[in-house]
């Protein structure tokens, strides 16, 4: 049996859960909880690294740190996962659906500002499989009309555009740590960067319950108040000792998966066209998070998984385009036309690609996938 994921593990993680316990500070904003964020604030270079119990805490964190309001619009891919938009409809916003790239399958940057209206307060680009969008563009049409910039990096710790870290480049960017992500902090997590100076004070009042208790706790105020709106933005300690043993070998992961990532491409170039496989731009770093490739339909995409399944190989499709859901009709609209988030998604299929998977293993996915087209 191989599986689609393993969640990744390097051997520290239980003794320093361990640490925490003894240490008798398990909530949040403990001594791993400011390890792990002193190591994004000083790998990535970003103004304030916060960790959240979720991407979809980051996120939801976001949307209040920007006043999302009902009436207003975000702009979005279809293709992501629905936490991407759930985060802005919970604050009343509308979702304005824009199609993807058929290369990257990453939001088409030049579609974006015909879908700008006086309504749209923010633009959420999703860095699909851990592969950068056209960051320059994207925030050249924010800057010219006003707007904020959410990157949606759940998929893309330790990927980079122009040299610059993902995450980094909007406003505000989300990370995540669950189980099926490059790093995890022991099956959920995530982090928010804030990469405005001037949200920081502003994003720890909401994340600590609407409270100015992170002021208090730095010595900057003598008792903590009822600031604002917030909620309870905050990971346990535990969390966050689990994802620090992983960050201490975030190099040795990241180096690994590349490695199972520029094989599945090399063993599968000969047979498969350039346009079927993971297309990565020349401005972008990528952190190997997926490998997929596009079959010729999803008739063929079910006949390939259950053909991989039956050898013990789990090889799942990915998201159902939200604009086509019943939340997404509900809740949003597409803007202009869609060519290629529908079709491309369709098609989509993802290999097996894990911290730990071995060359073997991995030998044994590239040969039966190479069996199934070899058969027909």
């Amino acid at each position: 049996m191989i599986p689609f994921n393993v969640p990744p593990k390097v051997g520290t993680e239980i003794n320093y859960i361990q640490q925490a316990i003894n240490s008798d500070k398990l909530c949040g904003d403990g001594t791993f909880s400011k390890k792990c964020e002193r190591w994004f604030e000083n790998k990535f270079d970003t103004a304030k690294a916060l960790l959240t119990p979720s991407c979809t805490a980051a996120l939801e964190l976001a949307a209040i740190l920007i006043d999302i309001k009902p009436g207003d619009e975000v702009i979005m891919p279809s293709y992501t996962f629905v936490s991407t938009a759930n985060a802005f409809v919970l604050r009343g916003a509308k979702i304005v659906f824009i199609d993807v790239r058929r290369d990257t399958m990453n939001i088409d940057e030049k579609l974006i500002e015909a879908a700008i209206t006086e309504k749209t307060k923010a633009i959420v680009p999703v860095h699909y499989a851990g592969v950068c969008c056209d960051m320059d563009t994207i925030m050249s049409i924010a800057n010219k009309h006003n707007l904020w910039v959410i990157e949606d990096a759940a998929q893309a710790v330790m990927s980079t555009y122009n040299s610059k870290a993902a995450g980094t480049i909007g406003h505000i960017g989300c990370f995540s740590f669950h189980e099926t992500k490059n790093y995890s902090s022991g099956g959920e997590g995530g982090a928010i960067l804030v990469n405005a100076p001037e949200l920081i004070v502003k994003a720890e009042i909401i994340r600590e319950k609407g409270t100015n208790r992170s002021q208090f706790l730095n010595g900057l105020v003598d008792k903590y108040t009822w600031q604002s709106v917030g909620s309870s933005y905050l990971p346990g300690e535990l969390q966050a000792a689990y994802l620090y043993a992983q960050l201490e070998h975030a190099h040795e992961i990241n180096e690994s998966r590349i490695e199972l990532w520029n094989t599945y491409f090399e063993g599968l170039s000969k047979k498969f066209p350039i346009t079927s496989l993971p297309c990565i731009p020349q401005q972008c770093s990528h952190n190997a998070h997926m490998f997929y490739i596009k079959l010729a339909s999803s008739a063929e995409r079910a006949e390939f998984i259950t053909f991989m399944k039956g050898y013990g190989v789990t090889t799942p499709f990915h998201y159902v385009p939200l604009h086509s859901s019943p939340a997404g009709l509900m809740y949003g609209a597409f803007s202009g036309e869609d060519v290629f988030t529908s079709a491309e998604s369709s098609r989509i299929v993802r290999l097996p690609l894990f911290y730990g998977l071995s060359k073997n293993e991995q030998c044994q996915v590239i040969e039966l996938v190479l069996s199934f087209f070899d058969g027909k």
